[in-house]
């Protein structure tokens, strides 16, 4: 499964290789944007939002679906640490009895 982070596009870091600056839940990471470039100036991009997925802007997305995005997986975060709390009692549990 391949799972892309919306990311927005705050700056072009390298118009030639490029490559943009890009917050992702507040952090910064320098991304290649060559597969959401079109006909259009770079600088264009920025303010924009696209789907990050190991390094590269794969697809661009509106702020919405971006806000949504990102809301389901920090629930899927939340989710994955409570099914982690459980496994840690349960596997407690056996210790003891």
């Amino acid at each position: 499964m391949c799972l892309g982070i919306p990311g927005k596009i705050v700056e072009i870091s390298d118009a030639t290789r490029k490559l943009a600056m890009v917050d992702i839940s507040g952090v910064k990471r320098e991304v290649n944007i060559a597969c959401i470039v079109g006909d259009e100036p770079l600088e264009n991009l920025i303010g924009t939002w696209s789907l990050i997925h190991v390094g590269f802007a794969m697809s661009r997305i509106d702020e919405k679906e971006a806000a949504l995005t990102l809301d389901v997986l920090r629930q899927l975060g939340e989710a994955q640490e409570e099914i982690e709390a459980m496994r840690a009692s349960a596997a407690m549990l056996e210790k003891t009895s």
